[in-house]
């Protein structure tokens, strides 16, 4: 019973909060176009939490994320605003994002510096180069092209209802498609099940022969990769670019990642976990909306959410041993 409730729970949690704002709110919640805005609104956190997944199956954490969404925003807006074309102004905020996700790495797996402690310096640093590269303002108008925000706009037209056409989203698509790879490169590769053997026991790993350095560099350097492509998708959705607007990413991407590790039997993460995880706080955050719930008491549930999913993985850990 215990076992069922470890591994269904946060299932069962997701059921029963889609039907309570799917009786709280009969006319808007529960249809099509809902649920197509609602996975256009996680997208970003998704792309993020994602690759964050890359990090925490080695048991690591990466505090930066939300920070570097903001500058590879900044950095891609300031480009555009520079005459750089699309594609090149894209190449270069998601270079910043792989070198800022190397640097955590570099710091953790060769100077040895613990990962909450070096991603902690790093969110500072990236965020004060996102204010110093922007003296601090919003970038947004004519400095953002049409053809860089259209793309959030956009969508594959699926069916006409109500006179309106739903279509499916390009960021969802976008999240969609890196949902796959990380599941691929965790669950199909070499790669990835070193990774997990780290996450098990590092030393042991280093004695089988696993190259635990240069591995946790690299899949810190996704994970910084990650958080650019979710920063520039969050700058296409609002047209605009500001030093902070990656802020509360972070927190949001570590909660979707605990959340979908209490489904994990061995309270591991795993990716498509991750997707649920993702799920509930998009449902949650959408619902609340609705109901014209305040900001700052949906911050109080994540807050809790992100406090009860340690507590069971942590619970269920220790009724492994």
């Amino acid at each position: 019973m215990a076992r069922a409730i470890r591994r269904y729970g946060t299932l069962v949690g997701i059921i029963a909060v889609v039907l309570f704002f799917w009786i709280s709110l009969p006319d808007t919640f529960m249809t099509a176009r809902n649920w197509l805005n609602i996975s256009q609104q996680v997208s970003m956190l998704a792309v993020i939490a994602f690759t964050m997944t890359i990090v925490m199956v080695m048991g690591d954490f990466d505090l930066s994320v939300g920070s570097m969404a903001s500058l590879a925003g900044i950095v891609a807006a300031l480009a555009f605003k520079a005459g750089f074309p699309v594609p090149a102004a894209l190449a270069l905020a998601l270079a910043v994002g792989l070198v800022g996700g190397l640097l955590n790495g570099m710091l953790v797996s060769y100077i040895g510096i613990l990962p909450f402690v070096a991603t902690l310096g790093t969110l500072t640093i990236f965020s004060g180069l996102a204010f110093l590269i922007s003296d601090g303002k919003t970038i947004f108008g004519t400095d953002i092209p049409a053809g860089f925000s259209g793309f959030a706009r956009g969508g594959i037209p699926l069916f006409e209802t109500g006179g309106q056409m739903v279509s499916l989203p390009y960021l969802t698509l976008a999240a969609l498609v890196v949902l796959f790879l990380v599941w691929v490169l965790l669950e199909h590769t070499v790669y990835g099940r070193r990774l997990y053997a780290i996450g098990g026991n590092a030393e042991a790993a280093r004695l089988a022969g696993v190259r635990v350095r240069i591995l946790r560099f690299s899949a810190f350097g996704l994970t910084g990769l990650g958080a650019a492509a979710g920063g520039l998708m969050y700058a296409a959705r609002v047209a605009s670019a500001n030093p902070t607007q990656g802020s509360g990413l972070m927190l949001s991407a570590i909660a979707a990642v605990f959340l979908g590790m209490t489904m994990s039997e061995e309270g591991e993460p795993r990716v498509l976990a991750t997707f649920f995880g993702v799920l509930i706080l998009g449902v949650l955050d959408n619902g609340l909306t609705q109901m014209s719930v305040d900001s700052y008491i949906r911050e109080i549930l994540i807050g809790t959410i992100i406090v009860l999913a340690v507590a069971s993985s942590s619970l269920s850990k220790l009724s492994q041993r």
